[in-house]
Parts: C-alpha cells; structure tokens; sequence
C-alpha cells in the first residue's frame, strides 16, 4: 500500500512538471501547488469513502476547499495522471467520473443540473482538456481526446476527438485524429461567432456581385431593345427621353 501511494504520488508530481511550464522544482510543486494539495487530500477522502465512512471524507474535502479553494466531493473518482492548474474555484461533484490524464484549469466545475438522485455529474474521458470557467453539467459522456474551451457550458453528450468552445457549448472541430497534446492551447480555439460573421460577409459579396451582373445584364438589354435600325445605330437613354419629349410635343 505504502510503495502505490509513493508511485501515486510521484507521477502526480510528474504531469505538474509536463504540463507546466512555471514548475521549476519538486520542493515547489509540493509545498506551493494547490491543485497537487487538492488531489493528495481526495486521494485520502476517497479511500475512506469506499469504506462507508461519511462525515470524516467530508470533513477532509472541506477543509481541502478552505486551503485549496478546489472543492472535490469525495465520491468522485479521479484517474491516474490527473492535473488542476491553479485551480481556485474548481467544484467536481459526487458522481463525476474523470478518467486518466486530464487537465482542469480554474473555475472548471463537474457539476449536475437538478435534484435527481443517482448518477447525475458528468463521466470525463482520457486525454481531456477543460480551459478556465468552463461548466460541464449533467450525467453524461464526455468522450476522450476533447478540448472544452474556457467559458463555455457543455450540457450534453460530447463525442471522443472534438473541440467545443461556447454557451452552450457547440462541437467547432472533429477531425476524428486523437489530440496528443494534453496541453490546451487557448489562443488557437476556433470563434463560432466569428466564423459565421465571415460566411455572412462572404454571403452579401457574393450577392452584391451577382446584383451588379444583373444589373449591367438588364442594362445591355434595355439598349437592344431600343436599338433603332433605320439609323444603324443604338440610341441612348439620353437620346430616347428626348425624342419621347418630341412625339409627345407634336401631338399637341
């Protein structure tokens, strides 16, 4: 038990050094990284839940919420190679599941959407980044491979190898390529709204180009039909008005 703890507790110590970059040494990452302190004091709670114990893991996730700011049921089940960056705010209810090698950032919460019983929090897959203020809410799949952009509100089924970015959240890429990186990197999530401003810009030139084809075709065909063959030549609009004005000055 005590050598799968030490194991435990030194891959935990690794991923902070993979994914971040501001980690400079292990002292540091021990006695300075909240999100590593929440999830050594889950581990513990956890443990002691299975066991049907109550008040004790309680207590021991509370008081990890008042050090940490992270507030961790102790029902949840947390898989290997798991990692809060910073991680104020961060609320993962009772229910959720959340699978290997995932990355929450601050403000994320796991959280339901009512007062059913039973299963009511998300199940999170493997390799599965969630950015900053994200919510992830009800009891159902997030896929593997998934990056949620930081804001947004996922209130369903999320299928493996997506990016989803919005309120609510909408599925803006599945190249059906499994995301490598576990890292996610904010400044390169598509913008729904903008995308669709482009198409709509694109949309009215592509009309105002097809008004104006229309209007030189309605043009040419007005000449035609006033072409006067006696004179071999077409008549103007400016010429028409004016022998208009005459026809109607010699009825007079």
């Amino acid at each position: 038990m005590g050598l799968k703890m030490f194991r435990q507790l030194r891959r935990d110590v690794r991923v902070i050094f993979e994914r971040d970059p501001a980690a400079k040494s292990i002292w540091e990452v021990v006695l300075c990284y909240p999100g590593f302190h929440a999830v050594l004091f889950h581990r513990t709670a956890h443990w002691l839940y299975q066991r049907k114990l109550v008040l004790l893991p309680r207590l021991l996730s509370q008081l990890s919420r008042f050090l940490t700011g992270i507030e961790i049921h102790p029902g949840a089940k947390i898989g290997q190679g798991f990692f809060i960056d910073h991680g104020t705010g961060v609320v993962i209810g009772e229910t959720a599941e959340v699978g290997d090698n995932v990355t929450l950032y601050q403000g994320v919460t796991l959280g339901g959407t009512g007062k059913e019983k039973g299963k009511r929090h998300p199940t999170i897959g493997n390799n599965v980044v969630i950015g900053a203020g994200a919510k992830v809410l009800g009891s159902f799949k997030v896929g593997d491979n998934v990056k949620i952009g930081a804001g947004s509100v996922v209130n369903k089924p999320v299928p493996s190898d997506t990016t989803v970015v919005g309120v609510p959240g909408r599925i803006v890429l599945h190249h059906g390529v499994p995301i490598k990186d576990p890292d996610l990197r904010h400044d390169e999530l598509p913008d729904p709204i903008n995308e669709m401003l482009k198409c709509l810009m694109q949309r009215v030139e592509h009309l105002e180009q097809r008004l104006k084809e229309e209007e030189c075709r309605y043009n040419v065909f007005e000449i035609i039909q006033h072409h006067d063959p006696s004179k071999g030549k077409i008549s103007t609009p400016g010429e028409r008005e004016g022998s208009d004005v005459r026809l109607r000055s010699d009825d007079l």
